[in-house]
């Protein structure tokens, strides 16, 4: 059974990083192109950052410079860096997997900036 699972969240202030992790089970993670969305309350789902199987990355306007995101294909996992995090960053945040038709969701890790 594929499963994904995100930890770092948390309440951070403005201002505060935080580190995200999701990692990949019951599948070949190096096949995945991998992303983090995010969901804030009365908000679409929207994409905050990906990354190719190659390892290209793309990042919404919102968190450009901000946020990074990489992969360890030896430890199947996905990570996003998030910096000068803002109150406008609270979600929650769910990582995804995409492989030709198959697309794949972790049950998302809550972040909270405030002060």
């Amino acid at each position: 059974q594929v499963q994904l699972v995100e930890s770092g969240g948390g309440l951070v202030q403005p201002g505060g990083s935080l580190r995200l992790s999701c990692v990949t089970s019951g599948t070949i993670f190096s096949l995945y192109a991998m992303g983090w969305y995010r969901q804030a309350p009365g908000k679409q789902r929207e994409l905050v950052a990906s990354i190719s199987r190659r390892g290209d990355t793309n990042y919404s306007d919102s968190v450009k410079g901000r946020f990074t995101i990489s992969r360890d294909n030896a430890r199947s996992t996905v990570f996003l860096q998030m910096n000068t995090l803002k109150p406008d960053d609270t979600a929650v945040y769910f990582c995804n997997a995409q492989f030709i038709n198959q697309e794949l969701w972790g049950r998302g890790t809550l972040v909270t900036v405030s002060s």
